[in-house]
């Protein structure tokens, strides 16, 4: 099951995609629809098909009027955490190769990014009820950040780069008890400064601080381990760059409750009725092939399993003043 969430009648509304075509009005949106289940003890899937309304949509009209949103909100932005972890993807056979390779050193001579990927291979895909191997982690922001599928992805004046990052990302709703549910998975571009982290590593968390989007379908339901994606960037009406991606558990060094489990573990991530967007990483970067990016491309990240491709193109914001703090 594919849900997206759009606007109808002025209001956010979620939609089951009963094709490529159309897609039929829920009566809520995605984020009600999980509080119902969770109170009553259901599935999304039993709680998605007691809220089907007759309605149909157009989906190239709600693409083309920019009434898509991102699949799952929170009504306050404030109570959208958007988190990632990083170095957890094995990449292509030639790049898993060079990885392992620069694995086989001694200790003192690992960077702190290798041995960290090291920690993963080695540890990150415990038994059941282990703990594994912690991940990389860094903040995004809040639901402010986050840009809805089709519309510009802005970038501040201060960047230095601009460059796409296809990832999965699951998404979360927490419980009133403190349980975090995850709603479901979906397509996304964690959008990040890689001139910034290239400088220093310890600029990750300056680089990560930026806008991203995920959708526009929620995947609902046991992820494949397998999936197979492709990244592009559109310049005008040519592609500048495309590249195939691997993810999923298969493709991974860590499992996904793994991931998942060094993120709710901490009291403050299970704040009741707080939504959770968390990015599980990649390996494909156009970045590493040099392509800079400008004004107008557009970056398109597809998945077949997911249906519509996510894109946003790119908004270069103007110049800023410096910010005046000012003394109470």
């Amino acid at each position: 099951m594919r849900l997206i969430q759009c606007l109808h009648d002025g209001a956010p509304c979620a939609a089951l995609v009963e094709s490529a075509e159309e897609v039929r009005l829920l009566d809520a949106d995605t984020y009600t629809l999980a509080r119902r289940a969770m109170a009553a003890g259901q599935s999304l899937t039993e709680a998605v098909e007691n809220a089907l309304t007759p309605t149909r949509l157009d989906y190239a009209q709600l693409i083309d009027d920019k009434r898509l949103l991102p699949p799952l909100t929170h009504p306050d932005p404030a109570h959208c955490l958007v988190t990632g972890t990083g170095l957890t993807h094995l990449g292509s056979a030639d790049t898993r190769s060079a990885m392992h390779a620069k694995t086989q050193v001694s200790e003192d001579e690992l960077t702190d990014s290798m041995r960290m990927f090291k920690l993963g291979v080695e540890g990150g895909k415990p038994a059941p009820g282990e703990e594994g191997a912690q991940p990389e982690w860094f903040y995004k922001g809040d639901g402010a950040c986050v840009v809805a599928p089709e519309a510009d992805m802005p970038v501040p004046h201060f960047a230095q780069d601009a460059g796409e990052e296809p990832e999965l990302a699951g998404l979360y709703v927490i419980g009133d008890d403190g349980s975090p549910w995850r709603v479901g998975y979906a397509i996304g571009n964690e959008f990040s400064d890689h001139v910034t982290e290239r400088f220093n590593y310890l600029w990750l968390a300056h680089s990560k601080l930026r806008a991203c989007s995920f959708g526009p379908e929620l995947w609902v339901g046991a992820l494949p381990a397998h999936l197979e994606g492709v990244s592009r960037i559109v310049r005008g009406n040519e592609t500048l760059w495309e590249k195939p991606f691997l993810t999923g558990e298969a493709n991974m060094a860590h499992s996904l409750a793994n991931l998942e489990h060094h993120h709710f573990k901490y009291a403050g991530f299970r704040r009741p009725g707080d939504v959770h967007v968390h990015f599980f990483g990649t390996a494909t970067l156009s970045f590493a092939d040099n392509i800079r990016t400008r004004e107008g491309d557009r970056f398109e990240i597809s998945l077949a399993e997911f249906g519509r491709p996510l894109r946003n193109p790119l908004r270069f914001e103007a110049d800023g003043t410096p910010v005046d703090v000012k003394s109470l």
